[in-house]
């Protein structure tokens, strides 16, 4: 991880970055965006060391994440019931161009009761995202 001051992670401009099991995280401001690894599952179970440590970075301002999935990979659908849970997280974001994978997004959107919307671009999701954490 990047060194970075809490006022750092309150900075829009300033991203730190967490390299994992699970892929690459980026936090800029409150937004949290993984581009998770090739044939990766991610499950509550294989991601709890990272949840852990991305609390810590986090604390408890808002956040809004977004899954960049630019490589193909696997969740558990029925993880997002206990993500939405976490109270500081605010909303998802899945950015993806494969069709295939915009499906995959819509049946996982079932499973999660906060705001969850599916992008084909990135920037877009980042506003959605900004917009959301100032709401």
């Amino acid at each position: 991880m990047t060194n970075t001051t809490p006022d750092q992670l309150n900075d829009k401009k300033t991203t730190t970055t967490l390299e994992t099991d699970l892929g690459t995280f980026y936090i800029t401001g409150g937004i949290l965006m993984l581009e998770a690894k090739e044939d990766t599952f991610i499950s509550f179970k294989t991601g709890l060391p990272t949840l852990l440590k991305l609390s810590q970075i986090m604390g408890t301002r808002p956040v809004v994440y977004i899954s960049h999935r630019i490589n193909s990979y696997s969740v558990d659908p029925t993880d997002y019931k206990i993500l939405e849970k976490i109270p500081t997280l605010k909303g998802i974001a899945v950015v993806n161009t494969n069709p295939n994978g915009i499906q995959s997004a819509k049946l996982e959107k079932i499973f999660f009761k906060k705001p969850f919307k599916i992008f084909t671009d990135l920037e877009i999701a980042r506003k959605w995202a900004t917009t959301l954490l100032e709401s």
